[in-house]
């Protein structure tokens, strides 16, 4: 997303050029990429004429094979043939719960937090492991529109926190994609039902896909996309409807808690097959794999299974709940609910949501499509194929944006992913004495440093009545508003006198360009820190040697002796040819020892300050 605005699509200085782009649903349990043909969103298909694209790597020693072929190998090689990456990207080990005790594949201890498997061709991480989906469906593409794409738009759960949104930005890089931005999967759907068109009103979107579930309630006024609420439970999909009936079937055919890895994938595979049968019929027959070698064979219908889901639909709905309390809203304002994600397509979960919100959803478009078709869309339009059909879709700031102070020092008024639109104040005062004008330098950036971070704009305030040091009170008020524009203003309490400036980018930074930053600000964290620190000290000495400097000029003479100046005078060049160096503690040491030297003449001059104040009056006038 380009800073400070929330869609500006590109202008292309050939008018006729179609530029090439992309939607990419990554799924928990199937991806999909979709892109725009004739005005219209498509899913892509691969050689064989398939669409979806399980989301599924197998590791052998010839490399990497992603999709089906993964697929039709998962129960025979379970622990090179990784499933469901999308529950551990950007989660550490010990958040890794959602999949339950028997997990088909073996972790790696490392010293970092994040999550690595064993596999035949080393050791991956869910982000490698995405990668290569992301990579698949990136050829795919090039085959189907014939070229290179210019960028994409990745849809992500609405409550994705910033390391599972960082993540998947990593996972694209090393695919070699250009993130347009990333879109919030019920924000993709509401898009792809053309709710944009005049349908303003309130509308839920109920997203339950394979392994992730989250409910928005967005309201739409003339085609702005603002999101009140959002909910979500990041152990919940259809997997975890598989793994219930997998417990199941356990129990019925006595397999024990101890079953091998390939065993356990087979009864994942077989659960996820009855699932699917049950929604077009109502029992499905089961022929399960012993350890023994042995078949058990069965049955499940669909009030069995309904009984098995219901508790995980319970969870979804409590959610639901949550999320229009937080919104304010009853369930008779939602004008519409939008259904979207593959375990939407069971019967059990389509009729707890029309009873819940007291009207059928909406489920004319494949729930499994809809957000790779909003995504698509979204990314025509930031290309700029579509200059005329923009969108405009609320967001947040990608960086925090503040103020340079003194020594070249960051202080941030609107931090990183604040949504926008948002109105932040903060007061700030002078350095010296008389100063009547202040310069004002906006950056955007995460490090401490102005250096390391972004200028967008520069201003003056004048006019400030000249008081002392510390006296007046400016106050700097950051607007960003619907547009993304950002407008600085600042105003001098006392006298009223105030400047402003409206930043007006013609362009922002890239998503790589955030990326880097954020990475430095990780990386460079303890380096930022002394950094802060040096420059503190260094603003601190430059400040005492000029007061002291200009209090010595005044009555230096008249208050110490040439012995008492000649050590001020000493301590006083010590402290400037340390502010002169990089040594924090050695300018704070030198800050000390100048403190000491001063002890009488300060005391002195507070004397003579009293003295002067009191002459021609009596102490009883003074009284209170």
């Amino acid at each position: 997303m380009a800073l400070l605005q929330i869609a500006e699509p590109g202008r292309s200085a050939a008018p006729h050029q179609h530029r090439l782009a992309a939607g990419i649903d990554l799924g928990t349990t199937n991806s999909l990429i979709a892109s725009v043909r004739s005005g219209r969103a498509e899913t892509l298909p691969d050689a064989a004429g398939r669409h979806l694209l399980p989301s599924i790597v197998r590791y052998t020693d010839e490399g990497p094979v992603v999709g089906d072929e993964a697929k039709a190998m998962a129960a025979l090689d379970p622990l090179n043939t990784l499933a469901s990456a999308k529950r551990l990207i950007g989660r550490g080990i010990a958040e890794v719960k959602s999949l339950g005790s028997r997990l088909p594949y073996e972790f790696v201890r490392t010293d970092t937090a994040v999550p690595r498997i064993r596999t035949r061709a080393g050791d991956v991480s869910p982000i490698e492991v995405s990668a290569e989906i992301l990579r698949t469906l990136a050829r795919r593409a090039a085959v189907s529109l014939g070229g290179e794409l210019t960028g994409v738009v990745i849809t992500v759960p609405a409550y994705f926190d910033d390391a599972q949104r960082q993540a998947t930005k990593d996972a694209a890089r090393l695919a070699g994609l250009k993130v347009l931005r990333l879109l919030n999967e019920p924000t993709a759907a509401a898009v792809a039902y053309g709710l944009d068109r005049g349908a303003d009103g309130l509308h839920a979107v109920f997203d339950l896909g394979g392994g992730t579930f989250d409910i928005s309630i967005l309201r739409l006024r003339r085609g702005v996309f603002e999101v009140l609420a959002t909910g979500g439970d990041s152990a919940l999909g259809g997997d975890d409807m598989d793994h219930a009936l997998a417990e199941w079937i356990m129990a019925q055919a006595g397999i024990g808690d101890d079953a091998g890895h390939q065993v356990l994938r087979g009864l994942l595979r077989d659960a996820c097959a009855a699932k699917e049968a049950l929604t077009e019929q109502p029992s499905a027959p089961l022929r399960i794999a012993m350890p023994s070698g042995r078949h058990w064979e069965g049955s499940i219908d669909r009030a069995t299974f309904d009984g098995l889901v219901d508790p995980l639909i319970s969870r979804a709905l409590t959610a639901c709940r949550r999320a229009l309390r937080d919104a304010g809203l009853k369930v008779g304002e939602i004008k519409d609910v939008v259904m979207v994600g593959g375990a939407t397509r069971v019967p059990r979960v389509r009729e707890r949501v029309a009873e819940f919100f007291g009207q059928p959803p909406l489920v004319d478009l494949d729930p499994e499509r809809v957000v790779a078709y909003g995504a698509a869309l979204q990314a025509d339009a930031l290309v700029g194929n579509k200059p005329d059909g923009e969108l405009l879709l609320l967001d947040v700031i990608p960086l925090s944006l503040g103020l340079e102070t003194m020594g070249g020092l960051v202080e941030r008024i609107v931090p990183r992913n604040t949504p926008i639109p948002v109105a932040r104040a903060q007061e700030f005062t002078t350095f010296k004495d008389g100063q009547t004008a202040m310069a004002l330098h906006v950056v955007q950036g995460e490090r401490d440093l102005v250096s390391d971070c972004r200028s967008l704009a520069r201003f003056e305030l004048r006019g400030i009545p000249p008081l002392v040091a510390g006296a007046a009170r400016i106050r700097v008020t950051f607007q960003v508003d619907a547009d993304g524009l950002l407008n600085v203003s600042a105003v001098e309490q006392t006298s009223g006198v105030q400047a402003q400036i409206e930043v007006k980018p013609a362009h922002g930074l890239t998503d790589g360009e955030i990326e880097a930053m954020l990475r430095d600000s990780l990386t460079h964290s303890q380096e930022d820190l002394e950094a802060r620190r040096l420059r503190e000290q260094q603003v601190e000495g430059r400040r005492t040697i000029e007061a002291l400097n200009a209090a010595l000029a005044k009555d230096g003479d008249d208050l110490l002796s040439p012995v008492e100046r000649q050590a001020i005078a000493a301590a006083l060049a010590t402290l400037s040819t340390q502010v002169a160096g990089t040594d924090a503690q050695a300018i704070k040491a030198a800050l000390e020892a100048l403190e000491q030297a001063c002890a009488l003449y300060v005391e002195r001059r507070m004397n003579t300050s009293i003295q002067r104040a009191m002459a021609g009056h009596k102490i009883e006038e003074f009284a209170p």
